[in-house]
């Protein structure tokens, strides 16, 4: 199965302790950094995506297995 990717600006849902969230992507991380509050430790083989909540308006950081796209809510 392919790795599924992401691009900045792409809208995103993800499963969070509230019910499902939206948001958008932010940026593509592919090296150790601080983002979203933590420490990051992505590479190019395994990036990480930084996304900005709808509701919330935070940033976290997530990996490709946990966003799925969205088109409309």
């Amino acid at each position: 199965m392919a790795k599924q990717e992401f691009h900045v600006g792409d809208l995103v849902e993800w499963d969070s302790h509230g019910g499902t969230a939206y948001g958008k992507v932010e940026r593509r991380i592919t090296e150790r950094t601080e983002a979203g509050g933590r420490t990051v430790d992505a590479s190019p083989d395994e990036p990480q995506y930084l996304v900005r909540s709808e509701k919330s308006g935070g940033t976290a950081v997530h990996k490709p297995g946990a966003l799925r796209h969205r088109s409309t809510r």
